[in-house]
């Protein structure tokens, strides 16, 4: 889902559209006439905002669309052109953040914060502007066929998938249990086909386990509403039950996910009160927010292991607990995703996710498309992993917890 996989910060992505960009872009009248105004109540993750009414001149797109009407040769589908007007006026910001969902394709984006759905069980986000694998889960199909992490979607079932958005590429993937999807993926210079039958995904977002006799491992895929704040804190009990020594805390491609819960997270390392990150924005110049928990782990060494995958959400936490000298960052600078985004719900069940703002970690700084440099920079060793199963960063953050 690049998930943030916020009002939310998470799910890095970018805005595409299933119809023609001359169409989304022209058509931009059709949707103010279906209804282009804004709720006054709605899901918001992290504040609370309206927008002022437009007074913008749509008369040349009316022109436009009568023409369309009178002249295109083929059937005409207004619930499509709607849609695809109402991207293009998104997708007129440049902004990859801010983006129009249908009904469908906001179902599909907050069942994938939450772990539950049938599919194939990866996740896709837009590296370089493509479409791309950016997480495979454990034992999920995708797995079993030997899907990888940068593996680039080339086709679904037949149609060019490069320039979806990764929303609209999970509603053509997902489908029922026992179904196969097709996919062209391409992997370094090859283009490789694969067939996927599709399973019923239930992903919990966090794992843990203890490693080398006294180390707890705490492997954290995304930041669901519903299960990563109680889970973290089992996991955090049973590491003080077992008088672990140290912990690994695993962000690599985790794309996000809810603030909240990110939040949630650092109070478990940081003393009630402390500052976890700082928005800034139009509506917001400036909230602080703070750590709630008792810090159940603090004083126990901590290594947190990211790559170029880990965003958003997973950036605010490694942020506040590098900052607030808690945890040492190993692996390679995080993807750099320092906005925030607000939903939206519009009168028909769509929704758009809004940036809104841009946080800073405790120390001040702002890691929008610079993202947040390791301690130490450790490259993952592809091959190694491949060959042996070896994960050399996690190796590295083992040996510093020793």
């Amino acid at each position: 889902m690049r998930v943030e996989k916020e009002t939310l910060v998470g799910y890095e992505q970018a805005n595409s559209s299933k119809l023609p960009r001359f169409a989304a872009f022209l058509l931009i009248s059709i949707a103010l006439v279906a209804g282009f105004l804004l709720g006054q109540k709605f899901h918001d993750f992290w504040l609370y905002g309206s927008f002022e009414k437009a007074n913008l001149d749509y008369s040349s797109l009316d022109e436009i669309y009568n023409v369309l009407r009178n002249v295109y040769d083929g059937d005409i589908n207004e619930s499509d052109l709607i849609d695809g007007a109402r991207r293009g006026m998104v997708a007129g910001l440049g902004d990859a953040y801010t983006e129009f969902f249908t009904s469908d394709e906001a179902s599909v984006y907050f069942d994938g914060l939450e772990g539950s759905f049938e599919g194939i069980g990866a996740e896709l986000g837009r590296v370089n502007e493509i479409l791309t694998v950016t997480w495979v889960l454990d034992g999920s199909p995708a797995a079993k066929i030997g899907l990888q992490n940068g593996d680039i979607i080339a086709k679904v079932d037949g149609e060019s998938s490069l320039d979806w958005a990764p929303e609209y590429a999970v509603t053509k993937i997902r489908g029922e249990a026992g179904t196969v999807v097709k996919l062209v993926i391409i992997r370094g210079q090859e283009a490789i086909e694969k067939a996927i039958t599709r399973e019923k995904i239930n992903e919990p977002s966090v794992r843990y386990e203890i490693k080398d006799g006294n180390i707890g491992y705490l492997r954290i895929s995304r930041f669901g509403a519903t299960d990563t704040a109680e889970l973290t804190r089992k996991a955090a009990r049973e590491f003080v039950d077992k008088k672990v020594s140290g912990i690994v805390v695993d962000l690599r491609s985790n794309g996000g996910g809810y603030v909240t819960a990110a939040r949630d997270v650092a109070s478990l390392w940081l003393d009630k009160n402390e500052i976890i990150a700082v928005e800034r924005g139009r509506l917001t110049p400036e909230v602080e927010l703070y750590s709630t928990g008792q810090a159940t782990l603090a004083g126990i060494k901590t290594v947190v292991l990211i790559n170029d995958y880990t965003a958003s959400a997973s950036e605010i936490l490694a942020g506040a607990l590098r900052d607030g000298k808690k945890a040492t960052l190993i692996g390679v600078r995080t993807y750099g995703k320092g906005v925030v985004q607000s939903i939206k719900p519009l009168s028909d069940g769509s929704q758009l996710k809004i940036t809104s703002a841009r946080w800073y970690t405790p120390g001040g700084t702002n890691i929008d498309h610079t993202g947040l440099k390791p301690d130490e920079e450790v490259e993952f060793d592809a091959d190694v992993y491949q060959k042996s199963g070896r994960d050399n960063q996690l190796v590295r953050a083992l040996e510093l917890l020793k």
